[in-house]
């Protein structure tokens, strides 16, 4: 009867565990390869199947022919890398005996309960100040940068009325899109020389699904085919839905407003884009609900991702230099790991952002279906592809080269 509880608590602790990574936005692989550790350390034989919609436990004592097998439906997770460093501090914890399993899984309960450090007005700000650092990294005019930054607030409106409303959930991205869309389209009629469709990506570049992009890519190159497979197809569908309420809020915008010639503006000088990924870290730290005494760590690692990958360029070319910026990023979120002893994702998620060409892909999406081309840049496709491989490439060879002290 003992071992009866003293399994039952195991396979609870495991479970939870398992539900609380995946909805701080764990990847799969890396996921099961925990939990699978967590098991041995537990005396558990155990085997997972993870992907974004569900998870799969079967678990059983290595003396006992009978497994106990749990699956549950979960909504995709999203990224908490506070919550996350807390979560493996406390498999330390556990693993060190400095807490009981009961102990854990009270201190789980705690972890998911525990609000953002950051709060909403943090937050809101962020949204604007991520809006308006992405458009300045386009080397675009001071006023596009502006309205990227005051569109950006308004997305970040649509996401608070999301936490009350499950029909604003569903809709969120086209939504929003459609919305920034319309106002962009009344802005011209104040400032002409304002870069409509380059403003309204800015102003959503908090959905754009870049980051998905690479993590399914990465999970694909990890033969986590499943889970890797639905991440890059949710990430897709979430781009369509995002591109599709742009189009539209542009079409009604021209059939209310009207259509206003461009003024050709003066474009902002090149350093500023140190300045832009300065503040699109920052903002990055509060989206993501980082900790604050890893939020130095990870501004430096946009830092580094950035100079890496623009000194590469002089020697590459641009496509290929962002292997050079992921390897870079790699062996410092690796570097921080060993330091600290927290998962090297806890900063690598920060810098990765700055590289992912999310945006690339809805440019090449909107070259295709409209004809314009946002940036005159051209073999967006072509190019868009080799940097998303390029950055996997990048993570896989720093993990080589300086392997990471936790799986997460």
């Amino acid at each position: 009867m003992e071992k009866s509880i003293d399994f039952e608590e195991k396979r609870r602790f495991i479970i939870k565990l398992g539900k609380a990574l995946h909805k701080f936005g764990t990847p799969a692989y890396r996921l099961e390869a925990h939990l699978h550790n967590v098991s041995i350390f537990l005396g558990l034989d155990s085997c997972f199947l993870i992907t974004p919609t569900s998870l799969t436990f079967v678990l059983s004592e290595t003396d006992d022919e009978q497994e106990y097998a749990h699956v549950i439906r979960v909504d995709p997770g999203e990224l908490d890398l506070g919550s996350l460093a807390r979560t493996d501090e406390l498999v330390d914890e556990l693993s060190s005996g400095q807490r009981t399993l009961s102990e854990s899984i009270e201190r789980l309960d705690e972890i998911e309960k525990k609000p953002t450090p950051y709060g909403r007005f943090l937050t809101f700000l962020a949204f604007g100040g991520s809006s308006g650092a992405f458009a300045m990294l386009m080397h675009t005019s001071w006023n596009d940068v502006f309205w990227s930054a005051v569109l950006g607030l308004v997305v970040y409106l649509f996401v608070l009325w999301s936490e009350f409303s499950r029909r604003v959930t569903d809709m969120l991205e086209p939504i929003s899109a459609l919305t920034v869309a319309i106002l962009a389209s009344a802005i011209t009629l104040i400032d002409p020389s304002l870069n409509t469709s380059l403003v309204i990506l800015s102003s959503i570049i908090a959905f754009i699904p870049g980051l998905a992009l690479t993590l399914g890519l990465s999970e694909l190159a990890a033969r986590n085919l499943i889970s890797g497979t639905a991440r890059i197809m949710d990430a897709l569908m979430s781009l369509f839905k995002l591109y599709f309420g742009g189009f539209l809020g542009l079409a009604i915008g021209r059939l209310i407003w009207g259509e206003v010639e461009m003024v050709q503006s003066t474009f902002i000088p090149s350093w500023t884009a140190w300045l832009a990924v300065t503040v699109l870290s920052v903002s990055l730290v509060v989206q993501f609900k980082a900790r604050l005494k890893d939020a130095p760590w990870g501004i430096v690692s946009g830092y580094i991702a950035y100079g890496a990958s623009v000194w590469a360029a002089l020697f590459l070319g641009g496509p290929l230099s962002a292997f050079v910026g992921a390897f870079a990023l790699g062996i410092y979120s690796n570097v921080f790991s060993r330091i600290t002893n927290l998962p090297s994702s806890v900063v690598k998620l920060l810098g990765l952002v700055v590289l992912v060409p999310g945006s690339k892909v809805y440019i090449g999406l909107n070259t295709a279906v409209s004809g314009q081309n946002m940036l005159n840049s051209y073999d967006l496709g072509s190019q868009t592809f080799l940097i998303f491989m390029s950055l996997v490439a990048g993570l896989i060879f720093s993990n080589v080269a300086f392997p990471p002290r936790k799986i997460l």
